[in-house]
């Protein structure tokens, strides 16, 4: 087994181990995906990744962070999602969809502006979480009851539309801050109803929404999450290594085939504790204690080191971000540097 080796997940096939890892490109207009991201996400596809995802994808307008994020609450959007997604099975790639809500941490301006909030005049809405405490210098209102059971809906109906877009795979972004780690991360969730206190009150509202999307997907399709497997604070409520392993017992239980194992989203990770691999720890040791498929992140930018990944059962997929900005064609370069042999598209075969 090595980086090139194919990966089965239900009736999902991948032809090799490396995965465009999502990333916001900030390049949107009312949520609907465009050229940029054609080009973007199918020269990824073109570049041999076995798995394309998207950015993430809001499920409502609330659920943005930016105006020019993109999302999958309407069918226009829908139908612009198709036509990325038929380049992408042109190129005999599989593509996933994260879907996202980004809960207190939205209604900010572009990146270009420093993403500072947006005022009411700009567009600006008013930002909701699992509690009233203090992110990014705004304080969001706390969600209701009622407000939780229609965020749900709000998943499956998204999910509905990903399908009919042809999308080969969901996955629930529930780390780095947004909404679902809003939920089960005490550091925010301070609710004293079923949805706050323990652990099992805190995952509650990610594990119900799973189980909803699950049962509105086709069974022979895989279910992904990605979570902050820690928060990288140093405090009594911070959520650790061992909730993740909890969690992920609890989500395999409820039909998630694989998680990709990250980590933070509520405060900066000091410059010393980021190095070449330094959350693969994470994917590995959630795979050896629960037994679910796992993806790999952090710093993985070069055809070795992710092969080594794969090959000491580290994880079952390379999750790579920022080098595939670098190199959308890496997954055909690391197979030349592995000595494998690949297919290329044939446009390109006089290059290899």
């Amino acid at each position: 087994m090595n980086l090139f080796s194919p990966l089965t997940l239900r009736q999902l096939t991948l032809k090799n181990r490396i995965v465009v890892s999502p990333m916001q490109q900030y390049s949107a207009k009312n949520g609907i995906p465009g050229n940029w991201h054609l080009v973007h996400l199918g020269g990824r596809a073109v570049g041999g990744a076995g798995l394309i995802m998207t950015e993430c994808t809001a499920v409502s307008p609330e659920g943005l962070a930016t105006l020019s994020d993109v999302g999958i609450w309407n069918d226009e959007q829908k139908d612009a999602w198709k036509n990325i997604v038929d380049f992408v099975h042109e190129q005999d790639a599989k593509i996933g969809m994260q879907l996202w809500h980004s809960g207190g941490k939205g209604s900010l301006k572009h990146p270009n502006e420093k993403m500072k909030p947006l005022t009411k005049e700009e567009g600006g809405w008013t930002v909701k979480s699992s509690s009233p405490t203090e992110m990014n210098g705004v304080i969001p209102e706390e969600l209701t009851v009622d407000e939780i059971q229609e965020l749900k809906v709000k998943f499956v109906e998204a999910s509905h539309r990903a399908v009919e877009a042809g999308f080969d795979t969901i996955e629930l972004h529930a780390g780095h801050g947004y909404l679902f780690h809003q939920f089960y991360s005490a550091v925010i969730n301070k609710r004293n109803d079923e949805y706050g206190g323990s652990l099992q009150n805190r995952i509650r509202f990610l594990v119900e929404t799973v189980g909803e999307v699950r049962r509105s997907i086709p069974d022979g399709m895989p279910l992904l999450v990605r979570i902050s497997a820690v928060d990288y604070l140093q405090t009594s409520d911070a959520w650790t290594l061992d909730d993740s392993i909890i969690l992920a017992k609890i989500l395999r239980e409820n039909g998630v085939d694989l998680i990709t194992a990250s980590g933070g989203g509520f405060a900066n990770v000091s410059k010393d504790r980021v190095f070449p691999n330094y959350q693969v720890p994470f994917s590995s040791t959630i795979r050896q204690q629960t037994g679910i498929a796992t993806g790999a992140v952090g710093m993985i930018t070069e055809a070795v080191q992710a092969n080594d990944i794969i090959v000491n059962d580290e994880a079952d997929l390379i999750f790579i971000a920022r080098e595939h900005l670098r190199d959308p064609y890496f997954a055909l370069h690391s197979a030349k540097e592995l000595e494998l042999k690949v297919e290329i598209p044939w446009q390109y075969k006089r290059a290899f």
